[in-house]
């Protein structure tokens, strides 16, 4: 029997828009060795930028180069990064930001984990209770969102939109980012409903260099996350979703109804027609929305069905099939 262990790469992505004065010093704080991982490689994930974050990119000797023609956003530079990495033979990917913000020094920390086969997917909390330069709103809103996404999810994530984590080969293979905003709900939900091990540790943050360019609004940035939740929620539990409006509407309906029921049996049904056919309405509006939850259900079953072949697929494309349970094997 053969025992030898195959090399362990790590790749470390970092999306980038206009990162020129920031990237020498994020790239300059990751790690060059980590316990259990053989080779440690950078990739840079270019969104459009318009300064000189490439050439900075190269003098700094960043090992893979992933270029947008034009700015394709957060989410969407995410997954062309994940994508980039698994064809690089990645067994880890690890996602930082280009300001950094994350102390490169806990992605020995993140990483663990998955070393250990505890995790696929492991999340840096960045305990913002104690980040100073937060607001209390900021903070606020923070452990609300999470702690809905929780419940969505059925994880215990507590920092749902940070972005530093690391994600096994075999869980990037699982995931389809399709939201044009963000990423790190989305990945979180889809984690949770598809039963992908997810974990999180606590993590350091450095000093804020700049602005958050994701949320240019708080009420914009929470419109963005609700969206994204109801969506990929709604994805995965179409016939609940469906069947409780439809439920509430249908009781809406069966108020004016009953209304008119008693006036009718009281001897003055004429007068109250417009309950009749208001509750009606209503009524009929909730049946059909419970009928599209049944066919949205049914809907939601052939995309399980085509998630499973397109992993397949991308196993086939990459050459790596059965390589990912080699982690399994130390």
């Amino acid at each position: 029997m053969n025992t030898t262990k195959a090399a362990l790469k790590l790749i470390i992505q970092i999306p980038c828009f206009n990162e020129e004065h920031t990237l020498p010093e994020t790239i300059g704080d990751l790690p060059d060795t980590i316990e259990g991982i053989d080779r440690i490689e950078t990739l840079i994930i270019d969104d459009g930028s318009t300064d000189r974050t490439i050439e900075v990119a190269r003098e700094m000797k960043v090992d893979h180069i992933v270029r947008n023609t034009r700015n394709i956003g957060l989410a969407g530079s995410f997954q062309r990064g994940l994508d980039a990495c698994l064809a690089l033979g990645a067994d880890i990917i690890v996602n930082t930001d280009g300001d950094n913000q994350y102390a490169g020094k806990d992605i020995a920390k993140l990483v663990r984990p998955i070393l250990d086969g505890k995790a696929d997917i492991v999340i840096g909390d960045r305990q913002t209770h104690t980040i100073a330069h937060f607001s209390a709103g900021k903070k606020f809103l923070q452990k609300l969102g999470s702690g809905v996404v929780r419940q969505l999810s059925d994880t215990e994530i507590p920092d749902v939109v940070s972005g530093f984590r690391a994600i096994s080969r075999d869980a990037a293979l699982k995931l389809n980012i399709m939201s044009p905003y963000s990423y790190t709900v989305e990945m979180v939900i889809q984690a949770g409903k598809k039963k992908i091990a997810i974990a999180h540790v606590p993590v350091a943050t450095n000093p804020k260099t700049r602005e958050s360019r994701l949320i240019k609004s708080i009420p914009a940035f929470i419109g963005q996350q609700l969206i994204s939740m109801i969506r990929m929620y709604a994805m995965f539990k179409p016939l609940r979703v469906f069947f409780y409006i439809g439920l509430i509407v249908f009781i809406l309906g069966a108020i004016p109804v009953a209304r008119f029921l008693y006036f009718y049996f009281s001897g003055d049904g004429g007068g109250h027609l417009q309950s009749l056919v208001l509750g009606g309405v209503l009524m009929n509006i909730g049946f059909i929305t419970f009928v599209i939850g049944l066919l949205a259900d049914l809907i939601s079953a052939n995309r399980k069905l085509i998630e499973t072949t397109l992993e397949k697929i991308r196993r086939i494309e990459l050459g790596r099939e059965g390589e990912y349970t080699r982690m399994q094997d130390k």
